[in-house]
């Protein structure tokens, strides 16, 4: 059934059941899992990752838990990381399995972007940020001719874009250069209710697994607090939590909220996706 291509990507959004469709798959296909998650990379960042990795069983997993928490991993790093797991597991006559919900990781792993080696510049970007969309796109257009309006599809990206742009002006920059995978994308399709019941049941469970205390460890062990606040969702708002900028009902009411949105942005990366031409095949489980 995938004989006639060289990756399987399951992806959807957070709380969807994707990990345990891949898990399910790779074992009946004799399949590795690679990751596409932004932040299951760091070690230490268990619960409120999602990791679950013992629903993984015995079926070899691949790019979790390999760098600290506090780290600044970027898509830079995660593109040549995924290359050398994927001609690992497929070296070895296995399978490869791509399943996450970070849409940049996904085409970054699968459609061969050609993508620089420019360090974040958190001051620059709290500056680019103060500024309307039109300048941005203005000033990015002032430094360079853009190919397509991708960089355009969200603020971050067009942030991100022009940081480049600056960066690269001034510097020298070495850039990757992989082809990209012939993949299959199935897309695990739930309805919007389902999907924040899951969200809500999720979130319960994890504050009641200790996810506030998994963030007290990581402050403890020297994690600078607008480091685990970079990282976004649970680790942003359990810390302003135990930082005393909020009070729990607020943390868990915002947090739900903040977590609804993300899904919902997830699954506009996926529909833009299909606009480009990537073909999603939606099942529903």
């Amino acid at each position: 059934m995938y004989d006639d291509c060289q990756l399987i990507c399951i992806l959807g959004p957070t709380a969807c059941g994707k990990t345990r469709y891949a898990v399910s798959l790779a074992r009946e296909i004799g399949g590795e899992i690679l990751s596409a998650d932004s932040r299951q990379v760091y070690r230490g960042m268990d619960i409120g990752t999602g990791k679950d990795l013992s629903d993984y069983g015995d079926v070899p997993y691949h790019l979790i838990d390999i760098v600290d928490a506090g780290t600044k991993y970027n898509i830079y790093q995660y593109q040549k990381d995924f290359e050398e797991a994927f001609r690992d597991v497929t070296g070895r006559g296995k399978r490869a399995i791509l399943c996450g919900g970070s849409g940049l990781y996904i085409e970054a792993a699968t459609c061969g972007y050609y993508l620089p080696d420019v360090p974040a510049d958190q001051a620059l970007r709290e500056s680019l940020s103060k500024l309307p969309t039109e300048e941005l796109i203005s000033r990015y257009e002032a430094i360079r001719k853009p190919h397509n309006k991708t960089d355009y599809d969200t603020r971050q990206r067009l942030i991100r874009a022009l940081e480049i742009a600056i960066y690269e002006e001034n510097h020298p920059v070495q850039r990757t250069s992989y082809l990209p995978k012939k993949t299959k994308y199935l897309g695990i399709n739930v309805s919007k209710e389902v999907r924040n019941a899951r969200i809500d049941a999720r979130l319960s469970s994890r504050l009641e697994e200790g996810m506030i205390d998994e963030v007290q460890r990581l402050l403890e062990c020297g994690i600078k607090p607008e480091d685990l606040i970079y990282y976004g969702l649970e680790y942003k708002f359990v810390t302003l939590y135990l930082t005393g900028e909020m009070d729990y009902d607020t943390m868990v009411q915002r947090l739900r909220t903040a977590i609804h949105q993300f899904a919902k942005r997830q699954m506009t990366w996926f529909r833009g996706m299909e606009r480009k031409g990537i073909e999603i095949e939606w099942i529903d489980i």
